[in-house]
């Protein structure tokens, strides 16, 4: 886990909850133990998916038009390179 991970866990649920370290331990709660992560890892991504702020409709045009310009770009520079390979090729090795 990272370092804010456990600072996540508490705000999420109010005290942070860390699995134990001794081995006697771990063996008698090894089911119970997998549960609670699970429990602590879902109450992480809800924490988490709470902070998500949503675009605004002309935010997320401007996004989608800047990837759309840049992938006709990246596009445009692979068919040229792809031109120029093949005529070089071509013009290596005759045909």
């Amino acid at each position: 886990m990272s370092e804010t991970a456990p600072a996540a866990a508490s705000d999420a649920e109010g005290s942070a909850a860390r699995p134990s370290t001794s081995k006697g331990a771990r063996k008698g709660e090894s089911r119970g133990g997998l549960f609670a992560r699970i429990a602590l890892f879902v109450r992480q991504v809800v924490a988490e998916l709470k902070k998500v702020v949503r675009p605004t409709r002309s935010e997320l045009l401007t996004y989608t038009s800047v990837v759309l310009v840049f992938v006709a770009v990246v596009m445009a520079f692979v068919t040229v390179v792809d031109l120029g390979i093949g005529k070089l090729t071509f013009w290596v090795f005759g045909g």
